[in-house]
C-alpha cells in the first residue's frame, strides 16, 4: 500500500486502513504499531484479540458496517471506487473527508481529534439540520404568541382607559349630585335668614317673637344643643348666618 504523510501530533493522514481508523477513533494512536502488527493485514481485530480495549472492537465494526451497508465511501490505496470486491482486500482504505463526513451524520456526539480540530469539538456537536429546524419553527411560534399577548395586553389596555374614564364620570356626577343646585341653595339661605330675622325680630306691637336678644345668642344654643351635629360650629354659623342676610336682602 503506498504511504501518506501523516501528521504526527494527531495521526491524521490523508486516508486510512479500516483498523487505523479504528484505532484514531478509538483514541489508541500510542499502540497502533502493536495492533497492527498483531492482526496482520485483517481489517479488524479477532474475538480474542486486545480485550483491555472493547472500545476498539465496537469502532472497527461500526466503520465495517459502514462500509458493507454503503454508508461510507471506500476505494484502493486512496482511490475511491465502487468495488465491492475491496471489503475483503487489505487495500480497503477510506479517504479522511468521507470518514469525517460519515461521522458527522452518524456519530455526532463523537468527535475524535484526528478528524475535528479544537474548535470544530467546541461546538455543539449535537446540533443537526432537524434540530435548527425545529428551533426555527420554536422561534417563529414564539413570535406569533408574544404579538397576540401584545395585541390582547392593548385590548386590555383599551378596556382599563374606558373603565377609568366611566368611572371618573360617574364619581363627577356624584358629586354635583351632592352639591345643591343654584335654586336649592337660593332657597336654603332664604329660609335660614326667615328663621334667624323671626329669632331675633318683634312684633308690630313691639314683642319679641323669641327670647333670642342676638345673633350670638342663636349661635350659643345650637351649638349648646347641636354641637356634635356636622356644620354646627361658631365660624360656620357666623358665615351662613351672614350669607343668608346678603343673600335675602340682595333678594
Amino acid at each position: 500500500m503506498p504511504t501518506t504523510y501523516e501528521d504526527p501530533s494527531t495521526g491524521q493522514k490523508v486516508f486510512y486502513r479500516p483498523i487505523e481508523a479504528a484505532v484514531r477513533w478509538s483514541g489508541l494512536l500510542q499502540h497502533e504499531q502493536q495492533i497492527t502488527e498483531r492482526i496482520g493485514m485483517q481489517q479488524r481485530p479477532g474475538p480474542g484479540d486486545f480485550p483491555e480495549w472493547p472500545i476498539l472492537h465496537l469502532n472497527a465494526e461500526r466503520i465495517i458496517d459502514a462500509l458493507a451497508n454503503g454508508d461510507l465511501a471506500y476505494g484502493k490505496n486512496g482511490i475511491t471506487c465502487d468495488d465491492p470486491t475491496l471489503l475483503d482486500s487489505p487495500d480497503l482504505t477510506v479517504r479522511h473527508v468521507d470518514l469525517k463526513a460519515w461521522m458527522s451524520q452518524f456519530y455526532p456526539g463523537e468527535k475524535p481529534g484526528f478528524l475535528f480540530n479544537a474548535v470544530e469539538r467546541r461546538l455543539c456537536h449535537a446540533v443537526t439540520i432537524e434540530t435548527v429546524q425545529a428551533l426555527l419553527a420554536d422561534r417563529e411560534a414564539l413570535k406569533i404568541r408574544l404579538a397576540n399577548e401584545a395585541k390582547a395586553s392593548e385590548r386590555l389596555q383599551v378596556q382599563l382607559d374606558t373603565l377609568r374614564q366611566a368611572h371618573e364620570a360617574h364619581v363627577r356626577r356624584a358629586k354635583k349630585a351632592q352639591e345643591p343646585s343654584p335654586r336649592s341653595e337660593s332657597t336654603y339661605l332664604n329660609i335660614v335668614a326667615g328663621f334667624l330675622t323671626l329669632l331675633l325680630g318683634h312684633s308690630p306691637a313691639g314683642r319679641p317673637y323669641s327670647s333670642f336678644n342676638t345673633q350670638e345668642a342663636v349661635i350659643s344654643a345650637m351649638i349648646a344643643h347641636h354641637g356634635d351635629r356636622l356644620g354646627i360650629s361658631q365660624s360656620t354659623l357666623e358665615n351662613k348666618f351672614a350669607q343668608a342676610k346678603r343673600h335675602l336682602r340682595a333678594g
